[in-house]
């Protein structure tokens, strides 16, 4: 994984800004990790793509996550503290290979859901998504020996495999058990990493461009000039010019 200059951070940024959170979030990895390609990660299981994001946070803002959440029964507010490590699943074995599942006389065989597959699943509602997702991840479905397609795949059956789709992949579904101070209701949220990291660098380029407008206003320099300096020494030309 390579350093984001401040100056390429903020591009990418201004790029998707107008564009959808999957694609930002691909421009983000491929420029983090240029050794890979894109059609690589584009395709890479959602945990893989999502420890790679947590790795990419961590180099960016370093290791600690401040958020807050709601409880749903009293609307208490919580302040949620945690490190990166706390959240970083150790990858299962075979994730990245085809998994097989037997259910009765029913014979499954299927990968885990990729960037690409939630992509078409945009605008869906959940049981819609369940059954795309389905539908794009099964190598090969069979009922007593018979070959069937993922439309006759029973209910039942499609849960088993959706369970073992996260059981498989963990970090893809990371949830965090909470506790309210308040009323002692618990209950859990999901992290997604996606949004999450997204929502910091769009504060992080706000509070930049701010900079930027400060010091060029102080002293006349260009934004490349300000981007280029270190961000302790911006911070202190900041400190200087504003008194």
């Amino acid at each position: 994984m390579r350093t984001l200059p401040a100056a390429e951070l903020l591009e990418i940024w201004e790029r998707g800004v107008q564009g959808d959170p999957l694609s930002r979030m691909l421009d983000l990895l491929a420029a983090a990790f240029p050794e890979t390609g894109r059609d690589e990660l584009a395709h890479e299981p959602i945990g893989a793509r999502d420890a790679r994001l947590l790795s990419l946070r961590e180099a960016l803002f370093g290791p600690a996550i401040m958020s807050m959440a709601r409880c749903p029964e009293c609307g208490e507010r919580l302040d949620l503290k945690f490190m990166v490590d706390d959240v970083r699943v150790p990858p299962s074995v075979g994730r990245d290979g085809p998994l097989r599942l037997r259910i009765g006389s029913y014979g499954i065989v299927f990968r885990l859901p990729d960037t690409m597959d939630l992509a078409t699943c945009a605008g869906m509602d959940i049981e819609e998504a369940r059954a795309r997702l389905l539908q794009r991840c099964l190598y090969e479905g069979r009922c007593d020996d018979e070959p069937i397609s993922a439309s006759e795949i029973p209910g039942e059956v499609a849960g088993h495999i959706i369970a073992a789709m996260a059981a498989a992949d963990p970090q893809a579904d990371l949830q965090i058990a909470l506790i309210c101070p308040a009323c002692g209701h618990r209950w859990s949220i999901i992290f997604d990493i996606v949004s999450f990291l997204w929502s910091e660098i769009d504060a992080w380029a706000m509070r930049l461009l701010h900079d930027v407008h400060v010091l060029a206003h102080a002293y006349g320099w260009s934004e490349a000039a300000i981007l280029l300096l270190s961000p302790q020494r911006r911070q202190i030309y900041l400190t200087m010019a504003t008194g």
